[in-house]
């Protein structure tokens, strides 16, 4: 059977993301959860600007992140998400066409301005998300072409879209048209705030058999499961019958089938200086690995290698050539 034209086609919000370091005390003053991703008005990012220090300004979101690291990594990747016909609209489609990824989809010529998140890096490393989630929103099924869909082995959705009604829509059209068309379906909870808000549906995606792999955090898993405990988690995602794959930081990866449960190490870093991107970029290494025909190990591997590059400097982005790193590693890209 021939190979589609897609390796992995991303859906999620499409976000420029303003990075700036900042101090405990800063994310207290300005009643931040730490570590969490915070959704704000027009009004409260426009306030946070003013209020943060100096800003990076760089092209994000979660899944744009991830098809950006599929690109790096020698995959032919797409991405659907809205932007508006602005400014940080026009950087944000010329970053991702710059880096060969397939985008189509039309800009909104009125409505809110492109979203906008704003990363504050703390000294740990540790990043904290507050979003402006603007035009992104707006995504809708009218942005959905079959065809696209259909273009890709793997359709990747992100969970943080999941919020506006129009693109859940927009998504379960992706998902029927993606199983018509015999493609894969990954998913990635993004959040575990937001799998606090759509657990039950988030469940029944699962069970319904519209997701093949799920990509999750440990506390994103414990929080769809309703469990303080890690292993409790994992059982029961094990018995979910889809690929799971569970990031868990330093300590490395499960990738979970109904059959096992494997674990696999985190690539070594001599120093962390930003979270920001790092789950994004294993699903990048993780599925762009598969998409070449690797084993689960080699798959992880590559995966962990992406999100050791991307955790060493600021933005979520890779800034060296995350092909010829997989290569040097011995990975057979």
């Amino acid at each position: 059977m021939p190979h589609k034209p897609l390796d992995v086609l991303t859906i999620g919000n499409a976000i420029v993301d303003i990075l700036a370091h900042a101090d405990d005390s800063f994310i207290i003053e300005q009643n931040i959860v730490k570590g969490a991703m915070q959704l704000i008005d027009e009004e409260r990012a426009l306030a946070l600007y003013k209020a943060m220090g100096p800003a990076t300004v760089m092209s994000g979101g979660s899944a744009a992140n991830t098809a950006a690291g599929i690109a790096g990594l020698g995959g032919k990747a797409g991405f659907i998400g809205k932007v508006r016909n602005d400014g940080l609209g026009n950087s944000f489609r010329h970053d991702l066409k710059a880096l060969g990824i397939s985008y189509t989809v039309a800009p909104a010529v009125d409505g809110p301005a492109t979203a906008r998140c704003f990363v504050l890096v703390t000294p740990d490393g540790e990043r904290t998300m507050n979003t402006y989630l603007g035009a992104s929103q707006n995504l809708s099924e009218d942005d959905i072409d079959p065809a696209v869909i259909g273009s890709a082995e793997v359709v990747y959705l992100e969970g943080y879209l999941w919020d506006p009604p129009a693109a859940k829509q927009a998504f379960r059209k992706a998902i029927k048209a993606a199983r018509k068309a015999k493609s894969k379906v990954a998913f990635t909870l993004s959040d575990s705030f937001c799998v606090d808000r759509y657990r039950e549906e988030f469940l029944g995606l699962i069970r319904h058999g519209d997701i093949d792999i799920l990509f999750a955090n440990t506390a994103e898993l414990k929080s769809l499961y309703e469990t303080s405990d890690e292993l409790t988690a994992v059982q029961a995602l094990k018995n979910e019958g889809v690929l799971g794959v569970v990031t868990r930081s330093e300590k490395g990866v499960y990738v979970v089938t109904r059959e096992e449960t494997r674990s696999f190490p985190a690539f070594p870093v001599e120093s962390v200086v930003d979270t920001t991107g790092a789950g994004d970029l294993f699903a990048a290494g993780f599925l762009a690995a598969l998409s070449k025909g690797l084993d689960m190990a080699d798959a992880a591997g590559v995966g962990a290698l992406a999100a050791a590059e991307v955790i060493t400097h600021i933005g979520p982005r890779p800034q060296v050539n995350l092909l010829d790193l997989a290569r040097q590693e011995g990975y057979r890209m």
